[in-house]
């Protein structure tokens, strides 16, 4: 049964995204995911659709993290969804916006490292 729209915690979701990248848990990452969602990454320039294409993108990243990769630096509620700036596969410090459908479900995310992510927030 679907948690009430009421009873969503957007950033409760945001840290079981972040848990399951620690884990290197591609089902579990894929289970926050519509399946229609889109992730834009401006790290690689890249566009996907879709949970498979999404599933695809990220396993390889999640079988080679690093030993401090997805540590949670800031989050913040956005007037759409929640913010934040974490450590990618890499280490490398990355700002990730997440907006939500009315499923529930991590509905669009875009990525950018922090300086190019903070350069574009600063202009809205």
């Amino acid at each position: 049964m679907p948690i009430p729209r009421d009873d969503f915690d957007p950033v409760a979701t945001v840290v079981d995204w972040l848990d399951a990248c620690r884990r290197g848990d591609v089902n579990a990452l894929l289970d926050l995911y519509d399946e229609r969602a889109v992730l834009e990454c401006a790290c690689e320039g890249v566009s996907l659709t879709g949970r498979e294409a999404i599933a695809a993108y990220r396993s390889p990243k999640l079988e080679t993290k690093r030993v401090l990769s997805f540590s949670l630096d800031d989050v913040s509620l956005t007037g759409h969804g929640v913010q934040i700036d974490y450590q990618n596969y890499e280490g490398k410090p990355v700002r990730v916006y997440f907006r939500f459908g009315v499923s529930n479900k991590i509905i669009y995310t875009s990525c950018a490292p922090m300086a190019r992510a903070a350069a574009r927030s600063s202009v809205n």
